[in-house]
């Protein structure tokens, strides 16, 4: 399950992550991303996983299709969590994508809010 937790300065989404991820998890967050992109901002994201399993496989590669053709849209990508799948996976995010992508274990939350939001 993917909540939607804030929204802030306009361009930054707050997001938690949860067992598996599934096409509507993957909808509920579209239609920010595209509010943030039709005010001319780039999009940047705290993506917090606790106990998150990831994703389904044909949605993961829906996903990648999708956010592929929006790569240059990202500004910073925070990735939250406490496992070495997640690091890893965070590592491999980074060629496909022209943002700025940071992982942060669970216990410096606050450092990556901050990140994040920082200019």
């Amino acid at each position: 399950m993917l909540q939607i937790i804030d929204v802030k300065k306009d361009n930054v989404i707050t997001t938690l992550a949860t067992g598996k991820l599934d096409q509507q998890d993957i909808e509920k967050v579209h239609p920010i991303i595209h509010s943030i992109l039709d005010k001319g901002l780039k999009v940047r994201w705290y993506f917090e996983m606790d106990n998150f399993e990831g994703w389904t496989i044909n949605e993961l590669w829906k996903d990648f299709k999708n956010n592929s053709t929006h790569e240059k849209e990202y500004e910073r990508i925070a990735m939250v969590g406490d496992k070495k799948w997640q690091k890893w996976a965070t590592q491999f995010m980074k060629p496909f994508c022209n943002a700025e992508i940071k992982y942060f274990n669970l216990d410096q939350k606050e450092d990556a809010k901050s990140w994040i939001e920082s200019q």
